[in-house]
This record gives C-alpha cells, sequence and structure tokens, in this order.
C-alpha cells in the first residue's frame, strides 16, 4: 500500500510518500516552503497546487497526517489549521482515506515514548525505513514519523482481524 503523510504547517510542510514492506519504504520526501512574501491566500493555494502535483505523481491510497492540538501562538495555530483544511478538503476530493495521528501516538509509534524529542524520532526514523535521501528538516522527518504511524496502526489492527 502506498501513502502519503504530511506534517503540516504554514510556512514548512514535511511531506513523504511511502510504501509498506518489511522495512517500509520511503518513495519520496520532501520539506515544502511557501514563500513569505505571498499573501495568506496564495500560500494557501501553493500547498494545495503542491500537494495535488504529489497525489496526481505517486497515485497514494492514504493520507495520514498529524491531528491538530492546541498551541500557545494562535495566530500559528490558526494558519496552520487552515493548512489542514486544505489539505484534508483535497484528500478527500481525490478519494484518499484519511487519518489522523496525535504527536504522542506519533511518538509512540516510533519510539516507544510518547515524549521523546524530535532528536529521537530522527534517529529511530533512519532505522525503521529506506530513506532513499537524509531528510534536511525536521519536518521531513516528521511526515516519514507520520507514515510509520499509519502502517504500525494498519498492521496493529489488521493482526488483530484475522
Amino acid at each position: 500500500m502506498k501513502i502519503i503523510a504530511i506534517d503540516p504547517g504554514y510556512e514548512r510542510l514535511g511531506v513523504a510518500v511511502m510504501e509498506s514492506g518489511r522495512p517500509e519504504t520511503v518513495v519520496y520526501s520532501t520539506c515544502f516552503q511557501t514563500a513569505k512574501k505571498l499573501s495568506h491566500p496564495a500560500r494557501l493555494a501553493a500547498v494545495q497546487k503542491e500537494i495535488l502535483r504529489i497525489i496526481k505523481t505517486y497515485s497514494p491510497a492514504a493520507l495520514a497526517t498529524e491531528a491538530l492540538f492546541f498551541s500557545k501562538n494562535q495566530k500559528t495555530a490558526l494558519a496552520v489549521a487552515e493548512v489542514r483544511g486544505v489539505i484534508l478538503a483535497l484528500a478527500e476530493s481525490q478519494g484518499l482515506h484519511i487519518y489522523e495521528y496525535f504527536p504522542a501516538q506519533i511518538k509512540i509509534a516510533v519510539t516507544g515514548y510518547g515524549a521523546s524529542d524530535k532528536k529521537q524520532v530522527a534517529q529511530l526514523v533512519e532505522k525503521l525505513v529506506r530513506l532513499p535521501k537524509k531528510p534536511k528538516y525536521d519536518d521531513e522527518y516528521d511526515a516519514i514519523a507520520i507514515g510509520l504511524t499509519f502502517f504500525a496502526h494498519e498492521q496493529r489492527f489488521s493482526t488483530a482481524s484475522q
């Protein structure tokens, strides 16, 4: 099964296309950045255009993303919520199954500990998947971790139903 996993953000989005296997394989990953000079609607449109391009290129069956959690910075939280809205609507319009995971769920799935830091997550991501290239940004590692969470949950629930 092929999925697209997204760590949503306003300025930067981590994106990973992954395939199931032993181990899972990262087919494509990137950290997509919107230009600061663009207006807010133009940045949302840029996110939509790029995610649609990736979906059309790789034909994933599902989207895995981080669930929204509240932040101290309300302005940032609202912008991220709007980006998530664009991504979720786009995934729905393309017929993708949508799965959302909270940060603690992602950390537990990857490291076994819900309060792991970003460095621990990145170290384990490198050990758990086949990477075509080493990610440059935490956002990309986070997207891959979200994908790993999807596969861990799918494996757990498919095994439980057998």
